[in-house]
């Protein structure tokens, strides 16, 4: 082996291993539940999915319209393992993202206003690449939650993408905000505007 050949491998060996750390540094700050891919969501099971656009999706390409991608149905059917699984795809791409139930997140939230931290919390995930908000709907938003979400699907809006996955219908979306209507279609115009959905049944 010619010392220059050497030396490219050297070269090439460091700068694959800088890339493996950045990528278990980013797997690690995702918060995945678990390490769901696309490899082995189960297609075969839902018929009816739109599976041109599930790859398509895992391009990458939503991330740099910022468009938000909407999964709906019933419990059971994979919803958060394929939100995951596209959330691992965009680490591989070398894309920051954030994992969090939509309960979670609102509790984070309401914890930071207490701590007098709300504000850098919601500028922090708001400059997030990719957020995935599980379980969006599971239960009803109540004052402040209701707030906290509208602030930062609003501070998001066409500035990052954002994966909601919800057990409810589109149509049904506005109960998840019960004491505010107007909340309700301030933020799911933000959510529904230039969105892929896809629909698990």
């Amino acid at each position: 082996l010619a010392y220059t050949d050497f030396l490219a491998l050297l070269v090439s060996d460091e700068v694959a291993r800088r890339e493996q750390k950045k990528f278990t540094s980013r797997l690690r700050r995702a918060q995945f539940r678990t390490t769901k891919t696309l490899d082995q969501f189960d297609f075969d099971r839902l018929p009816h999915l739109n599976r041109s656009l599930v790859h398509d999706l895992a391009t990458g390409r939503y991330l740099s319209e910022k468009a938000p991608v909407l999964i709906v149905g019933p419990c059971g059917t994979g919803k958060s393992h394929l939100a995951q699984a596209l959330g691992h795809c965009a680490v591989r791409q070398g894309v920051d993202v954030v994992f969090t139930t939509c309960a979670s997140l609102t509790q984070s939230l309401n914890a930071a206003r207490a701590t007098g931290s709300y504000e850098r919390k919601l500028a922090t995930l708001a400059r997030v690449p990719l957020l995935i908000i599980d379980d969006f709907g599971l239960k009803p938003l109540r004052a402040p939650a209701d707030e906290d979400l509208h602030d930062l699907i609003s501070e998001r809006y066409e500035q990052a993408s954002t994966i909601v996955t919800s057990n409810l219908d589109f149509p049904e979306w506005d109960q998840a905000f019960p004491a505010n209507r107007l909340l309700a279609s301030a933020s799911l115009d933000r959510l529904r505007h230039n969105a892929y959905c896809l629909v698990l049944d």
